[in-house]
């Protein structure tokens, strides 16, 4: 693997490896024992910035269209995109389902 691809991943820097030692505890599950519709989200960060795709949509199939939908609304915020809305709309739809249906199938299997 090229260095520049190591850099860019941060696969090999000291931040990864603290933030997997310094995972925070999800309060709901602590508290009824059963996953929120959240849970993973710090695994498949972790995972994105290793650059382990598939890990990371394992872990949180929610989580690259949660990056693109705040990516896109602040670009939207900044530079304001005719149809910037509508887009939005349509993101956060399809995050929301992405979301439910991931957590239905955790709660089922």
């Amino acid at each position: 693997m090229p260095v520049f691809s190591k850099i860019l991943f941060c696969s090999y820097l000291a931040i990864t490896k603290w933030l997997q030692n310094n995972l925070i505890p999800c309060p709901f599950k602590k508290l009824t024992g059963i996953d929120c519709p959240g849970c993973g989200f710090q695994r498949a960060v972790l995972a994105l910035l290793e650059g382990d795709l598939k890990e990371s949509l394992h872990f949180y199939p929610a989580a690259i269209p949660l990056f693109a939908a705040a990516v896109f609304s602040i670009a939207d915020a900044r530079y304001h995109f005719n149809k910037g809305n509508n887009v939005k709309k349509v993101i956060y739809i399809l995050t929301g389902f992405i979301i439910v249906g991931s957590y239905i199938s955790k709660l089922a299997y």
